[in-house]
């Protein structure tokens, strides 16, 4: 089991605290986030953690940025940054298990700059937003070493 250290328990209460200052929108159903990477029009970012990868899978097209990143907020933000060339202003859309993280990552993300920050918020196994990209059927990668 994966044990967080304190820059990830730092990190994780920054997104809190954050959390109730900007509103989460604007959400992505699991297709139209799926189309939209295909058509190259949205970078697809699955904040979830590696034994999440491992054993599910990741959809299609997905970069893989641990939301637990070794080097706390800043190293998160600094790996998202080389996703996106450096560009606070592209759009991405974030994926987790059920919505709830993706949630917090996009107020978080909306506080330090993203402008078009998507929360794809059934996530990979689904919720009360919709039944999920793994039960819609969506294109998965097999996450192989190292994940």
């Amino acid at each position: 089991m994966h044990r967080p250290n304190l820059r990830q328990f730092v990190f994780a209460l920054t997104l809190l605290a954050t959390a109730g200052f900007a509103r989460a929108t604007p959400d992505l159903a699991a297709p139209d986030a799926a189309a939209a990477v295909a058509a190259g029009k949205i970078t697809l970012i699955d904040i979830r953690t590696p034994p999440e990868w491992k054993e599910t899978g990741v959809a299609r097209g997905a970069r893989r940025v641990n939301m637990l990143h070794p080097q706390g907020a800043p190293g998160f933000v600094e790996q998202l940054l080389g996703e996106v060339k450096g560009d606070r202003n592209a759009p991405i859309a974030l994926i987790c298990r059920t919505g709830n993280r993706t949630t917090q990552v996009q107020r978080y993300l909306q506080s330090v700059g993203f402008t078009q920050v998507y929360n794809v918020k059934e996530g990979m196994a689904g919720s009360a937003a919709g039944p999920g990209w793994l039960k819609r059927g969506l294109p998965v990668e097999n996450c192989t070493a190292p994940c």
